[in-house]
């Protein structure tokens, strides 16, 4: 594993071995700093050296999805990530409570008109891809990415077919699914767009990754929800390494699995009401002058992520399963580290 370097000034510059960062920070020449749960240095003095072509290789999938870092000389990060699946229901359960609402007596907005007007993702397309350009933005900012290199996927589409009425005569056009219509392209289109904007982005088509894959005789597993190198990443390595090369086979299959914090936002109650019809308030992203999903280093428990509140404390989770440490934490007794809005963890080799 390599660590990620950053300049003086917030500039991305070639990963070094532990070994060295380590020497680097009793020297007092870098500082040590963590991002979302990855650990980097920074340069204390001034530079700004010279890098090498580094690609990031992103092959998307529906459920889980693979990411790697590569140079010609080295791999140095490979992340299985899980996708944001949750919001379409969520989006739907938000819609029925508010209709409920407006059936009793209750304050609710008014109708507004539709707000889609012009361009507009729908929200569960405009959270996956989201999902997708937040890795990506975040690994531009610890290394020198030079290219993206994505696996182009394809929605099924159909063209416009002319229609006959009963009389065998010309109806016009039938109205069919085309790729305007996929949610699927449009939100592909949106993240192309995006990723240009950090660098050069490059696609390639799954049949050209399964022909790369196959000529370095590397197998895929079909089990899609293994957290092992072969089940995604061996295909986002591929795409980096069909930009800069200099490997037959994976220097390094260390996997690194990120998994999204689900945030409840602030509800005017809950859907069902308890005795005496009483509907408590339900959600937030508080939790007692903490951010919900923040870092902290509790006196006892150590590094854990705030989760919600009641009575006056909170509730910690371990950083590597989500599991909850226990709910009745004092405030005082945690350490604020970072902001969080997601979990990550090193899985052994």
């Amino acid at each position: 594993m390599f660590v990620p370097v950053v300049s003086s000034t917030n500039k991305p510059l070639m990963p070094c071995h532990p070994a060295r960062a380590r020497q680097l920070v009793r020297n007092g020449k870098a500082l040590r700093r963590f991002n979302r749960g990855l650990f980097y240095i920074k340069l204390t003095q001034r530079s700004d050296g010279a890098t090498q072509p580094i690609a990031l290789g992103i092959d998307p999938g529906s459920k889980f999805e693979g990411y790697t870092v590569k140079s010609d000389s080295h791999t140095f990060l490979n992340i299985n990530a899980e996708a944001v699946t949750w919001v379409k229901d969520a989006v739907e359960t938000r819609h029925n409570l508010r209709r409920s609402r407006r059936n009793r007596k209750t304050p609710y907005r008014q109708c507004r008109s539709n707000r889609g007007v012009g361009f507009r993702l729908p929200p569960s397309t405009r959270a996956r891809w989201g999902w997708k350009f937040r890795i990506a933005s975040w690994l531009g900012k610890l290394f020198p990415i030079a290219c993206f290199v994505v696996e182009d996927i394809k929605a099924q589409t159909r063209k416009y077919k002319e229609s006959y009425s009963a009389l065998g005569q010309k109806d016009g056009l039938a109205k069919r699914h085309n790729k305007s219509f996929s949610p699927l392209e449009v939100g592909k289109a949106w993240f192309y767009k995006q990723l240009a904007k950090l660098g050069r982005v490059e696609t390639l088509q799954g049949f050209e990754t399964f022909e790369m894959r196959n000529c370095l005789g590397l197998k895929k597993l079909k089990d899609k929800s293994s957290k092992d190198f072969h089940a995604h990443c061996v295909d986002s390595w591929v795409l980096a390494n069909w930009f800069v090369g200099g490997h037959v086979k994976p220097e390094s299959e260390r996997v690194r699995c990120i998994t999204p914090l689900r945030f409840h936002r602030r509800q005017l109650h809950v859907q069902n009401p308890i005795e005496g019809n009483v509907r408590k308030s339900y959600g937030g992203t508080r939790s007692m002058g903490f951010t919900r999903g923040s870092l902290v280093l509790h006196i006892k428990k150590g590094l854990a992520y705030v989760g919600g509140t009641m009575a006056g404390k909170i509730s910690l989770h371990d950083i590597g399963t989500g599991k909850r440490l226990g709910q009745s934490f004092r405030p005082e007794d945690c350490t604020f580290l970072s902001f969080n809005t997601w979990r990550t963890r090193l899985l052994p080799t």
